[in-house]
């Protein structure tokens, strides 16, 4: 049995629950229940903050779990990062007033700087050789200019409203962050083996994803001209129809290309041109 700590709520919490139900593990709805086993693959959901799923994953409490690599790379616990899994996107960023002229990182120099990560922070201070102070706070960082606490925040940022809302401008990026499955440096080989599966199957998820399934009929003459204008994981299919003449042509296409794709297709010859989504793909 494989035990993979996952955090207990928030956005990461829905993706992760997401992406265990589309590898086709089945999990009951239990509340406020901190371990729950799977019914039918052999693994069991322990639910955490998800400052303490790298400790518990390097201290074997956990095999495996999946966190923010901003989290990890703060915690800095013996673990090790198996691959990154491409949602719950942010990143780590200094910000500053709005109305300040920012001339570059000796800006920083002896200022205070509020964060809930000073790890990360302190290690890029040194990197780059500016002396500050560094002001830890827990939650609403982003308010600390404007009450006194700090010249400029360390802080999480999405999409960067919060700190428009609170007149900060985002000027350095620190650390891209996204979600990372890590795991216990010392799994056996039956836990290795059960973590394999699981990423065969969390691998096949996440290469279906922005993918559309294309089909289309096109006369024999327009078959090359086609081909040329589509992408494909090794070669698209083509196959004869039952009317002369004619093949039907199918694909793997990203799905922000698809309209580009189509009045070329259209424009080429292709007809009765079908987009259909995709659950799994495995490569």
């Amino acid at each position: 049995m494989l035990r993979i700590a996952i955090q207990s709520k928030g956005r990461l919490f829905d993706d992760c629950m997401d992406l265990l139900k589309e590898s086709g593990i089945k999990l009951s709805n239990a509340k406020r229940t901190l371990l729950i086993p799977s019914s039918n693959f052999p693994i069991e959901v322990l639910y955490l903050r998800d400052d303490d799923i790298p400790e518990c994953v390097a201290n074997g409490v956990a095999d495996i779990g999946i966190v923010g690599l901003n989290e990890f790379k703060e915690r800095q616990k013996d673990a090790e990062i198996v691959k990154g899994l491409g949602f719950s996107k942010c990143r780590l960023s200094l910000a500053i007033p709005q109305l300040i002229d920012y001339p570059g990182i000796e800006w920083f120099n002896g200022k205070k700087i509020a964060t809930s990560y000073p790890g990360i922070l302190r290690e890029w201070l040194n990197q780059n050789n500016i002396k500050a102070d560094i002001h830890v706070i827990t939650g609403s960082v982003e308010i600390s200019p404007n009450i006194g606490l700090g010249d400029a925040i360390f802080d999480i940022v999405s999409s960067g409203s919060t700190l428009v809302s609170n007149r900060l401008k985002e000027v350095e990026v620190v650390v891209e962050s996204e979600a990372v499955l890590i795991a216990n440096k010392n799994l056996d080989a039956e836990k290795k083996e059960i973590l394999e599966e699981l990423m065969f199957r969390f691998d096949a998820v996440r290469s279906a994803e922005d993918k559309k399934y294309v089909m289309m009929n096109v006369p024999d003459a327009a078959i090359e001209t086609v081909l040329a204008l589509l992408p494909a994981s090794k070669a698209p299919t083509v196959i004869p129809l039952a009317t002369q003449g004619w093949h039907s042509i199918h694909t793997v296409i990203n799905e922000k290309t698809f309209w580009e794709l189509v009045g070329k297709l259209k424009a080429a010859g292709a007809e009765g041109i079908l987009a259909l989504n995709i659950e799994k793909m495995v490569l």
